[in-house]
């Protein structure tokens, strides 16, 4: 029978696991490190839940919900607390609560009167249809003005993608901001008249779609999903070559323990592999769940045939390998230009009446012309019940990115030092912490910037012509947990065809 190799088992390879397995297709998840859920960590601890990566699960579209209904995960999910809906921008080095409403946007003190005319002009801003590619930057600048990008767009970024509104993509990281002004010629007017469209698509923009997490934090859904695909899951198993077969692929096996993904401070360095033996599997279809930087590093052996015009120089300029004179090696070395920087996660626990500010909603974002060093806190006791003791708060913040990668590689101790300072200042924090947790990505979020398309198109030209190759996970769909889910959800679809047609 046609069985399905995935590598990776983050969300993304999970989630396509589960339905490959649920549809009756042979399944197995190779994961390098020892657990499974990638950067979806949570920490129970002395009466605090700590979230190591993402904090909250956008329902951007019915297949999240779906997923979660189809993993008997209803009773278990969590709406954050209708208190916490408040979201806060800093300025003036203070938080002040996002608008809601139009009319809230017009009397908000986060805004210039120069700022809120430019966004009355901006539906008489004509569109841009040279097809040139613009940052983000250029084209919040160009559509409304300098202020709006300082005091909120570079807010925004940070948040999101860690990233720099001056290099980030307009095209691939705010695809749907793109597509508004292309359809409708400006984002107001796009916001107005598009509104059926996205009913009738059943999505929800990010910034209206609601958030959840579970009972016991965001870990719960990995774990759901590996506890039901068992033994298909193999941990410490990492995969470090692909040859091409008559049949599909066959996939060298690298089994031992290697590091997880996110690092605590004092593990920046260990990267010692050990206990390594190498096996061989076949499999009839290969996706690739796994981040762009690894994917970088794969080994790939496939017919002349597949290879991507843009590789076949570079691949006939390299030694054939005497295995099999009929293969060409496929050179990925493109995808470790991807940038990826550090960030860190600093989640801190203070007693309440330690904290000035009434944490009421679901967290701050900081522009950079603010001068702080954190990008931004989640008020995660706040957002659902049983984040903290009674009595107590739970803040989540983090470090790094584009904007101070160097910051994010500091020991434990400064970090929590750092954070200390800038909440006391924005937050009126006080007394010491009660709880502390500190977690390195060294490579986080893949940065989505000018130029990204070259990345994509060469997935599609790898996946058209090395059959049975695929792609899926945050580096293609998105970075959000959200984009990753509907990544590993879209992908079976497209894998099922493909054997169907074998």
């Amino acid at each position: 029978m046609k069985s399905v190799a995935i590598i990776g088992a983050g969300i993304a390879g999970l989630t396509a696991a589960f339905y490959l397995k649920r549809a009756g297709v042979p399944v197995t998840v190779f994961e390098a490190g020892a657990q499974a859920g990638g950067v979806i960590q949570s920490l129970r601890r002395d009466g605090f839940l700590a979230e190591f990566g993402p904090n909250t699960i956008l329902e951007t579209s019915p297949k999240i919900a779906q997923l979660v209904r189809d993993a008997g995960l209803e009773t278990r999910r969590l709406n954050p607390d209708p208190k916490a809906e408040a979201r806060y921008v800093v300025c003036y080095k203070r938080p002040i609560a996002m608008p809601g409403s139009p009319l809230g946007f017009f009397t908000t003190k986060l805004f210039t009167a120069k700022a809120k005319l430019a966004v009355l002009r901006e539906p008489f801003v004509a569109p841009r249809r040279d097809g040139v590619e613009e940052s983000i930057a250029q084209f919040v600048v160009r559509r409304f003005n300098q202020e709006f990008l300082d005091h909120a767009i570079d807010a925004l970024v940070a948040g999101i993608y860690a990233g720099d509104p001056h290099r980030l993509s307009l095209t691939h990281a705010f695809p749907k901001l793109k597509a508004l002004e292309d359809n409708y010629g400006s984002l107001i007017k796009g916001q107005i008249f598009g509104a059926g469209a996205r009913k009738r698509s059943g999505e929800v923009a990010k910034d209206r779609a609601p958030k959840f997490s579970f009972d016991e934090g965001l870990q719960v859904l990995p774990d759901t999903l590996a506890a039901q695909l068992g033994d298909t899951v193999k941990l410490n198993t990492t995969v470090t070559k692909l040859t091409q077969t008559a049949d599909g692929w066959a996939l060298t096996l690298s089994e031992g323990r290697v590091p997880r993904a996110p690092l605590t401070a004092h593990e920046i360095g260990d990267s010692q592999r050990s206990s390594l033996r190498e096996t061989r599997v076949e499999h009839s279809a290969v996706i690739y769940c796994g981040t762009a930087f690894r994917l970088a590093e794969l080994k790939v052996m496939c017919g002349r045939a597949a290879l991507p015009r843009s590789l076949e120089m570079g691949a006939a300029q390299q030694h054939r390998p005497t295995e099999d004179k009929e293969l060409e090696p496929l050179d990925l070395s493109p995808f470790s230009e991807i940038r990826h920087p550090p960030v860190a996660s600093v989640v801190l626990g203070f007693r309440r009446e330690d904290v000035a500010h009434p944490c009421e909603g679901f967290g701050m974002l900081i522009p950079k012309i603010e001068g702080f060093k954190i990008l931004g806190t989640i008020f995660s006791s706040s957002l659902f019940p049983n984040r903290a003791p009674t009595g107590h708060l739970t803040l989540t913040s983090y470090i790094g990115g584009e904007r101070y990668p160097e910051l994010a590689l500091l020991p434990a101790e400064k970090l929590v030092a750092l954070v200390c300072e800038d909440l006391r200042v924005l937050l009126g924090v006080t007394g010491k912490t009660t709880f502390e947790h500190c977690v390195l990505y060294p490579k986080a979020i893949p940065q989505y910037n000018v130029g990204y398309g070259r990345y994509r198109e060469l997935m599609n030209e790898i996946e058209n012509k090395a059959a049975g190759l695929f792609f899926a996970g945050h580096y293609r769909d998105g970075v959000s947990l959200g984009d990753t889910i509907v990544s590993g959800v879209n992908i079976v679809e497209r894998v099922e065809k493909s054997l169907t047609a074998k």
